[in-house]
């Protein structure tokens, strides 16, 4: 493995470095976005619970608020839920975007990796080409063989930018899709809060 490295030339260390950021947010991504951890369940009825019997304290908010980010939510909710039904949906769905942000963080960072390794490595591949066409020795004068293996050894470049690339699109894609649920997830839940804490709903 080493030996392709060194022999790819140096437009292959900018994909090294590219490949052990993709592996470092997959792996912090795939840490960060367990649902279990954003939507515990059954966290919504106990709120409700405790809103029922009247134990919506400043210390639980609190604590409801470092407990998981669909908490985050729900906190920002109950803060207003002595004022209009209104006013509880807009804190709540400012409380909303701050969590979104936060479980789209370095999705934008992957995707791009995803994009630009193909690029990376068909830059690599034209930069090996044209010191082999531009160097005789490179090539190996007139023949063919040397000359081959000079091509092969310039594609590595475009091989390993691909070897990068897809599963980065496909981390990427499947992150984008979860965070998606999770949002949609959390609003539905959000919605069913303050429609208990108004009345509007059983």
């Amino acid at each position: 493995m080493f030996s392709i490295i060194q022999a790819a030339g140096w437009p292959i260390w900018p994909l090294l470095l590219a490949s052990i950021i993709a592996v470092a947010l997959i792996i912090e991504r795939a840490t960060a976005l367990r649902r279990s951890k954003i939507t515990p369940p059954g966290l919504l009825q106990s709120v409700v619970a405790d809103f029922r019997q009247g134990n919506v304290t400043p210390e639980a908010l609190l604590r409801l608020e470092a407990h998981s980010m669909l908490g985050r939510i729900f906190a920002a909710g109950l803060s207003n839920v002595k004022s209009s039904r209104e006013v509880m949906k807009e804190a709540i769905e400012e409380a909303g975007r701050g969590v979104a942000h936060e479980l789209e963080r370095f999705l934008t960072t992957l995707g791009t990796i995803a994009a630009v390794s193909p690029l990376m490595g068909l830059f690599g591949t034209v930069v090996g080409m044209i010191e082999i066409f531009g160097s005789p020795t490179a090539g190996g004068g007139n023949d063919p063989q040397m000359l081959a293996h000079g091509i092969s050894i310039a594609l590595y470049n475009t091989g390993f930018g691909l070897v990068i690339a897809i599963p980065s699109m496909v981390a990427y894609r499947h992150f984008r899709a979860l965070v998606d649920s999770l949002i949609i997830d959390m609003e539905l839940q959000a919605l069913k809060l303050v429609e208990l804490a108004h009345g509007e709903r059983k």
